[in-house]
């Protein structure tokens, strides 16, 4: 029997939105039960982006797959007090309330860890301590603050958003970093910590190469960008890879919105790439030969890739780049990521059965571990282990269940 990675694990998930059920869907994909405790009126997003009447969204399903759901409301006295049951018998505790919100409940961390010294606390947030603190916080808000937003686009735009949820979902990764970190060290000292993770944190750890190029900006100009003219702050640059081999999306045939290849152009790649593109008299010409001749007209040198791209369907550029073994990806849009069928293979587009919507498609665990492999099941409907949590697992009765719910405590 396989027993998985997080299994025996229990995990209070007091997340809403995105940040923090994202965080915890890792969570019950590496087999921790993750038992979603929702307000009676539930998650605002079962309701957000609606596209079936009556069912919840794909914005709630996409998120909350392989969760258990109970709903309680904790600002009652007899909430709180079934809200300290549930905590004496878990191992993690994820919110990403407001800054306060759960301390206002009566629960600081002082008393959870009163009432379960072994709790693992972690709280997802906007921003750590300072000016920003009370700031609300959305994904781009946090591209925003983080760096994200001055480095993407190109140079005579605007700040550009990414379409990758680095804010929300990529703090959500982060949280799960530092609950398993913490439920390691709880093994050596019993103890539980408290795990606090900001987005903000999060999209500026994720755009630590543009902090390295603002100091590197201080020596002179940024050789590998396609950028001109250099002020005293990374440029947005573009497409452009920003590291030590440039690249470049070049646009194929027959010149749809998505009908790119990204290229990325190696010293050992440009004979080829030379003859590819019908030109093989730069691969020993000195003004193209080396990298440090070619840094100066990159703009030049993608335009000559582009002009024969540009007469090829993608799928065919992709197949001859890597004949030469040059790396390069097709720009893939959504709607044939979702119809990818190596992607399914590998269970990175799975399809689940819902009770109220049918089958919806979402996103499979990224996570691969040989000894712990991931089912996707369907996310729960609001309350949907009521019984089995509150009478099965706390003990309570019948008939207090159904005075529970007729005064608005579940």
């Amino acid at each position: 029997m396989t027993t998985l990675a997080l299994e025996g694990v229990r995990v209070l998930d007091m997340t809403h939105v995105q940040s923090g059920p994202s965080a915890t869907q890792l969570l019950a994909w590496l087999g921790a039960d993750v038992v979603k405790v929702e307000a009676p009126g539930g998650d605002v997003t079962r309701g957000q982006l609606r596209d079936v009447p009556g069912a919840d969204s794909l914005y709630f399903t996409m998120l909350n797959c392989n969760k258990r759901s109970i709903t309680l409301n904790t600002k009652s006295e007899r909430g709180q007090e079934i809200f300290t049951a549930l905590l004496r018998g878990a191992d993690v505790l994820v919110e990403n309330f407001a800054p306060g919100a759960v301390d206002r409940m009566g629960f600081a961390w002082e008393r959870i860890r009163e009432i379960n010294p072994r709790i693992v606390y972690a709280s997802i947030k906007g921003f750590g301590e300072g000016p920003y603190t009370g700031f609300k916080a959305y994904e781009v808000v946090a591209q925003a603050m983080g760096g994200s937003m001055a480095t993407t686009g190109f140079e005579d735009g605007p700040p550009m958003a990414t379409g990758a949820q680095i804010g929300d979902s990529g703090t959500g990764i982060h949280a799960v970093a530092g609950i398993l970190a913490a439920l390691l060290q709880r093994e050596r000292t019993g103890r539980g910590q408290r795990v606090n993770v900001a987005m903000q944190h999060a999209v500026l750890n994720l755009c630590r190469v543009k902090l390295r190029d603002q100091q590197r900006l201080a020596r002179g100009p940024l050789a590998e960008y396609p950028n001109e003219d250099f002020g005293d702050e990374v440029p947005r640059s573009g497409n452009a890879s920003g590291g030590g081999q440039p690249g470049w999306a070049v646009r194929c045939a027959p010149g749809g919105p998505n009908d790119y290849v990204y290229v990325i152009v190696q010293p050992v790649g440009w004979a080829p790439l030379s003859a590819l593109i019908g030109r093989p008299e730069l691969a020993d010409d000195p003004e193209w030969a080396t990298p440090e001749a070619r840094l100066p007209k990159l703009a030049k040198m993608f335009q000559l890739i582009e002009e024969w791209t540009a007469t090829l369907p993608k799928w065919r550029v992709l197949e001859e780049l890597n004949r030469h073994n040059i790396p390069c990806g097709p720009i893939l849009s959504t709607r044939e990521i979702i119809e990818d069928a190596s992607l399914a293979a590998n269970d990175m587009i799975v399809e689940v059965e819902h009770p109220e919507r049918g089958t919806f498609t979402t996103v499979g665990n990224p996570l691969k571990l040989s000894d712990s492999p991931t089912t996707i099941t369907t996310p729960p409907l609001l309350g949907q282990h009521n019984q089995e949590i509150y009478i099965g697992e706390l003990g309570l009765g019948d008939e207090e269940l159904r005075l529970l719910k007729s005064g608005g405590v579940i």
